[in-house]
């Protein structure tokens, strides 16, 4: 008898394999949710972003990480050379823009 009892509780601890599965599809759904509303509009959001820093060129104003707004008179692989104001020119590194500002606003002071 208890031999019986012995393995019975055996039986009993070991996991079936449908068991294992309904305990693996909600990891599995919660990743799929994490990929397609975190994940995967970041990865487009920082694909676009880098087109646009690759796509600089002379004369655009541009922001920069810092918060520093100026324009941008000479462009490197790697730099880029800013006019922040007269006499001021600053070198940056191209990835540490921040944005391209459109030629076609009006300033907001006006």
């Amino acid at each position: 008898m208890t031999i019986d009892l012995l393995a019975a509780a055996a039986g009993a601890g070991a996991p079936s394999g449908a068991a294992f599965w309904l305990n693996i599809v909600p990891i599995v759904g919660m990743i799929a949710i994490f990929w397609f509303l975190i994940i995967s509009p970041q990865m487009k959001k920082q694909k676009e972003h880098q087109a646009k820093i690759a796509a600089v060129k002379k004369g655009d104003q541009v922001v920069t990480a810092g918060g520093l707004v100026g324009k941008v008179v000479k462009v490197d692989d790697t730099y880029v050379e800013l006019d922040l104001g007269p006499n001021v020119r600053v070198k940056a590194i191209k990835a540490t823009l921040g944005d391209i500002i459109p030629p076609a606003g009006k300033p907001a002071n006006d």
